[in-house]
């Protein structure tokens, strides 16, 4: 049962609004705090964040999506026109009236632009998700799903099997296992240095900085691994760099099926985690003073977020900016309690991803442009937009 002071920590907004010192806590590196932060000053808890505002948050997020979801089915290369997609999607409902579908207008909206659909809602919302989860935990505004090494783990096992000739079948779960061992890697080194040094220095939570420091030093050793095998067999670096750019034009239903028990975990520990979270944005000494065990949060919502965002690479490759774009979007609008940056990111990184996908497949049609490419084009603009405005920096804080 948690603790009156627990609930109450629950309740805390992020510094920008409840009047903590941003000052010599923030960030001296990436994710290192320079000092302890200081403690918030007595009567200066903000206001919760209400479940009205939660609601209409949630709500907005989810009319975009739908807008997405039905973009997705009605827009692509074959050319039908709404009346047409809207009666192939009857035809499968068990309640349908008698219609006359072609074969192949069914086909097309069943079995390719459906599964697409639904795979890029999976995949987006475990980018998005993960992201707001890392940012969280680590307590860094410009953490991303790939943080811990998934995104040099997951290449890693998707270009073994590809630069071995193995079939393609094989890709999703050497990518999978390859981003979750990276993770794993990455945290043992990170938590066992952490754990020594805290100790060795006196200071209440662990590890934080050392298990970035770990991820930056797992990624670049897989990464160079991965750049090794590239070059000893050339020939392959075309599937190769096409399969890291991302993407979901080899979407199946099955694909949809293996990563969704994946995805519901991951999003449900997530959610369960997210009051914690806001606890977190206070500083660790604060929350651990609180009787929150910092460690324990830390490794499940880890593991949560490395779980979900690990399933997501395996079926779409390697997207970018997901995790950065659609959290700090929600933080600037809905405000930063993750109460609220959670779902509505769940949410809404589905429905971006959806919409990068429909312009992947129509901006240079009939051919497809990576998706990655997609995401990149939007993200880097807005990454350098939170870099210089002043609001948005106080926002994400």
């Amino acid at each position: 049962m948690e603790s009156e002071d627990s609930i109450r920590a629950g309740q805390l907004a992020g510094p920008a609004e409840a009047g903590i010192s941003a000052g010599p806590s923030r960030l001296a590196g990436p994710g290192i705090s320079a000092e302890p932060s200081r403690p918030a000053e007595p009567g200066r808890l903000a206001k919760p964040a209400s479940a009205r505002r939660v609601t209409v948050a949630v709500l907005i997020a989810t009319a975009a999506l739908l807008v997405a979801v039905v973009t997705g089915v009605a827009v692509g290369p074959a050319g039908l026109s709404l009346p047409q997609v809207a009666a192939a999607l009857a035809t499968r409902l068990p309640w349908h009236p008698h219609l006359a579908v072609s074969a192949l207008n069914s086909a097309i909206v069943w079995e390719l632009r459906l599964p697409r659909v639904m795979l890029g809602v999976l995949v987006g919302s475990m980018l998005a998700g993960g992201g707001a989860a890392y940012q969280g935990v680590f307590r860094n505004p410009l953490a991303d799903p790939y943080l811990l090494g998934v995104a040099a783990g997951g290449g890693l096992g998707a270009t073994i099997v590809i630069v071995s000739g193995g079939s393609t079948a094989l890709l999703p779960p050497a990518a999978f296992a390859g981003a979750v061992c990276a993770v794993a890697l990455t945290y043992l080194l990170g938590a066992g240095v952490g754990r020594g040094g805290d100790a060795a220095a006196g200071r209440a939570g662990s590890g934080t900085g050392s298990i970035l420091l770990a991820g930056i030093a797992v990624a670049a050793m897989l990464t160079a691994f991965q750049t090794y095998l590239q070059q000893e067999h050339s020939q392959t670096l075309a599937t190769v760099y096409s399969w890291i750019l991302g993407g979901l034009s080899a979407a199946t239903w099955s694909q949809v099926w293996m990563i969704l028990p994946y995805v519901a975990v991951s999003a449900i520990a997530l959610l369960a985690h997210r009051r914690l979270l806001d606890v977190l944005r206070v500083g660790e000494f604060e929350a651990a003073s609180l009787g929150v065990n910092v460690a324990r949060v830390r490794l499940l919502v880890v593991i949560a977020a490395t779980l979900g965002v690990s399933a997501a690479v395996a079926v779409s490759g390697l997207i970018g900016f997901v995790g950065i774009i659609v959290p700090h979007t929600v933080r600037l609008i809905a405000g930063p309690s993750y109460r609220i940056v959670l779902p509505v990111s769940m949410i809404g990184g589905a429905a971006f991803l959806v919409l990068a996908d429909v312009a992947a497949r129509t901006v240079q049609s009939p051919a497809e442009v990576p998706i990655g490419v997609i995401t990149a084009v939007a993200g880097a603009p807005f990454f350098l937009f939170v870099l210089r405005s002043r609001r948005a920096r106080q926002g994400l804080s």
